[in-house]
């Protein structure tokens, strides 16, 4: 690990103005993804800016139904926090499958966020990386691409985002809270990954800093996450689907899919949505929009089990939402 300089922030106008100024200056909360890329020597600050002591650690009730989480809520308060558990129950859900109960306790919402790629070219710094370092190729293809990305891949870089928690927001729409040197601003988390440059994940700008995520009123529909991976637990998710279903009738009345493991960002499934809508509640309508996600499926030698896994997993999981109706 380089040497760094370490300062902490007293306030979020203060740790933005630091790092916006250095180039060479992160932010760091609870570091549970920073500090491994630091030993690896993969990402390099020169100075670190904690802003876990900011006054961004809280779960509060919004005016129109909805939460405001803030970004140093830690992933296990947030998965217990009796707002989430009985309005968006499949962030809670998410957010437990996700690492180890230390990893939980320490992980932070702004930083679970910006967790960086597993794809083990990415972590290996004798082997080409686009993502790692611009210029030199992808390892994946042509290599190991078991849990390379089916989705919106290109020839820059096949890596996935392997957050859970990113996966549930996305389901409910949550917008991400953001402040830089221009001021505030909110992003739509289905707008926060960018793909153009594997260099840089998402669509901050160097300083910006996390301050929150914002979830609008729960649709009232049931909602639910499920993680297949190779491993019970501490595994990345080979594919995952959070989901919520509203059967009127029989009849799907309203429906929203979001799949992680797929793609370099939650993947809202709006052709699979689009399929269900009016479509009778039953496994056959769920089986055909799994199908009509999968027709944009374009995967790599090694990782087509994910077509497979991804229809079985979505049919599963609207077919258990539609049960409970």
């Amino acid at each position: 690990m380089i040497p760094f300089a370490y300062s902490r922030a007293d306030t979020t106008a203060d740790a933005v103005r630091a790092v916006s100024a250095d180039p060479d200056a992160a932010f760091i909360a609870g570091g549970t993804n920073l500090v491994d890329h630091m030993r690896l020597e993969i990402a390099t600050p020169r100075t670190l800016v904690d802003v876990s002591r900011l006054p961004l650690g809280d779960v509060i009730d919004t005016a129109d139904g909805g939460v405001a989480i803030g970004a140093s809520v830690r992933n296990s308060d947030l998965a217990e926090h009796p707002a989430v558990r009985s309005r968006y129950p499949a962030l809670s859900t998410a957010l437990l499958s996700g690492a180890s109960g230390q990893l939980r306790n320490l992980a932070t919402t702004g930083g679970n966020l910006l967790q960086r790629t597993r794809c083990p070219y990415f972590h290996d710094p004798t082997t080409p990386c686009n993502k790692r370092e611009p210029g030199t190729g992808c390892s994946a293809l042509g290599g190991y691409a078991r849990d390379a990305a089916i989705f919106a891949a290109t020839p820059d870089c096949v890596a996935t985002h392997p957050s859970d928690m990113a996966v549930a927001l996305a389901l409910y729409g949550g917008v991400v809270q953001v402040l830089g040197a221009a001021g505030d601003r909110e992003i739509p988390l289905n707008e926060f990954y960018a793909n153009e440059d594997p260099s840089h994940d998402t669509v901050l700008a160097h300083g910006e800093l996390i301050t929150g995520v914002r979830l609008p009123p729960p649709t009232g529909a049931p909602s639910t996450y499920r993680k297949v991976r190779d491993r019970e637990s501490y595994a990345f998710a080979l594919v995952s689907v959070a989901a919520s279903l509203r059967v009127d009738g029989g009849h799907v009345a309203d429906v929203r899919i979001a799949c992680g493991g797929v793609a370099h960002k939650p993947w809202r499934a709006a052709r699979a949505e689009e399929a269900l809508r009016g479509a009778p509640a039953s496994a056959a309508s769920y089986e055909a929009a799994a199908d009509a996600e999968l027709a944009a499926a374009d995967p790599l030698p090694g990782n087509e089990f994910k077509r497979r896994l991804l229809r079985g997993t979505l049919t599963a999981v609207l077919s258990e939402l539609s049960e409970e109706q």
